[in-house]
């Protein structure tokens, strides 16, 4: 048997991003893979009656609509092998409900409903021993398991949703209830398949896919015009870049404070949206921060290329203690030095990236960076972005359901099982603002 394929299965793709999702879409990517000899149906999220009346002018919410109004049909192919269900039933919007008890009968009904939708799908289909693969939600699909006859649950954690806005008033009893409830769970990061064995041992670190052809340096034509003003301003200062949201649930203000008041001699170099508490940031007052703004996908690699240095400067709270940053691999592909903060998730990179501890590490370590990145580092660090494929993804998520089918576990004891324990029952525990330091 070779345990890193699955073939001729029945794949049912549920989780927090519909196909249409224009950004990245991981289970979307994901579904793509297990078609290749597989049959998938992928079932979007089911809309909700207070989203379908306050975005009802949007065009998104209209086609949505279409389908809820029968004028459209529900069941589709779309690709190769790949379906598509779009719920008509609108969901009860019950998430503003405080009361436990009321909301997780409302929430059964919602997801009873649903199920009955994605069952018609199975049957009209002709699926058979169906292995469901949810992604990261944890209200809307919470039941499914109960109410649809799948031969295995396979539950993906690739964000902490529990500790955001929109999923806390319920997320942290319901999260370790639908890890209890997986028969495998695979998670994109070391931190979050440690975290999940507290719940559930059978729980595997699978990777993250990533998509990098177009972060290749040879495939950059010039140098981007913002930048190029910058340099010919200033053209013997380093520039120190990052690139991606520019928001404080992501993003340690007081780390680039530091690199900017610090180092004077260099460049701060930002590019990405940001939200109100960066437009309000000392930051736009000193003369070595640019802020560059949002930039079309097909122009990032430009920008990355234009960097000395390439950093994470992220802030450490209950939403990124865990999760896996894409801008990583694609910085790595582009050949460039990376400094990000120390992290259990960051450590996977390790030793193609520069790691700081503290704000105050982060000068020297960029230091180390300037100075000590050679072009054997940095062909490294590119093959290593580049193996980082859906198909190699995906190999691994069938070798923890095939270890599954044989009766075979998780490790029981995550090697920094503790730690990550403490670590995030603390974090848990306190409101969702940046730590006084990094660790």
């Amino acid at each position: 048997m070779d345990i890193e394929n699955i073939k001729n299965r029945d794949f049912i793709v549920l989780g927090i991003q519909n196909w249409d999702e224009k950004l990245g879409s991981n289970p979307r990517n994901i579904s793509y893979q297990f078609a290749k000899n597989n049959r998938v149906l992928y079932v979007d999220m089911p809309l909700s009656k207070i989203r379908a009346f306050m975005k009802r002018r949007d065009p998104k919410i209209q086609k949505q609509l279409a389908v809820t109004n029968k004028s459209t049909e529900n069941l589709s192919k779309v690709d190769d092998n790949i379906w598509l269900l779009q719920p008509r039933r609108l969901n009860d919007s019950i998430n503003w409900i405080p009361n436990k008890y009321i909301f997780d009968y409302l929430n059964k009904n919602n997801n009873k409903h649903y199920a009955e939708e994605i069952d018609q799908a199975i049957k009209k289909l002709g699926f058979k021993d169906v292995i469901m693969f949810y992604d990261n939600d944890l209200f809307r699909g919470f039941y499914l398991k109960d109410f649809l006859k799948v031969d295995l649950f396979v539950y993906y954690i690739r964000d902490f949703l529990s500790a955001m806005d929109w999923w806390k008033n319920h997320g942290a009893r319901l999260e370790p209830a639908i890890l209890k409830k997986a028969d495998v769970i695979v998670a994109n990061s070391t931190y979050y398949a440690d975290y999940c064995k507290q719940y559930n041992l059978n729980s595997h670190f699978i990777g993250q896919g990533c998509d990098v052809r177009h972060f290749v340096p040879s495939l950059v034509e010039g140098i981007p015009k913002d930048i190029q003003k910058i340099k010919e301003i200033d053209p013997d200062k380093p520039i120190i870049g990052y690139v991606g949201v520019i928001y404080s649930m992501r993003l340690d203000e007081k780390i680039l404070l530091h690199i900017a008041e610090s180092r004077k001699d260099w460049n701060l170099v930002l590019v990405g949206p940001e939200d109100r508490l960066f437009k309000e940031s000392k930051l736009h007052e000193m003369s070595n921060v640019h802020f560059l703004g949002f930039k079309d996908m097909k122009h990032v690699p430009a920008y990355m290329h234009s960097f000395d240095v390439c950093i994470n400067p992220q802030v450490l709270n209950k939403i990124t203690i865990g999760n896996y940053p894409l801008k990583i691999d694609e910085y790595l592909a582009m050949k460039k030095p990376v400094v990000a903060t120390h992290t259990q998730a960051m450590e996977f990179f390790l030793p193609h990236v520069y790691l700081a501890k503290t704000v105050e590490e982060y000068i020297p370590v960029i230091e180390d960076a300037l100075t000590t990145y050679t072009e054997e580092k940095a062909e490294a660090g590119a093959a290593f972005a580049r193996s980082h494929t859906w198909e190699k993804n995906v190999k691994a998520i069938y070798k923890a359901i095939n270890l599954t089918y044989q009766g075979l576990k998780g490790e029981p004891k995550a090697k920094n099982g503790s730690a990550v324990k403490k670590q995030h029952s603390n974090l848990v525990s306190s409101i969702s603002q940046p730590d006084k330091d990094l660790q």
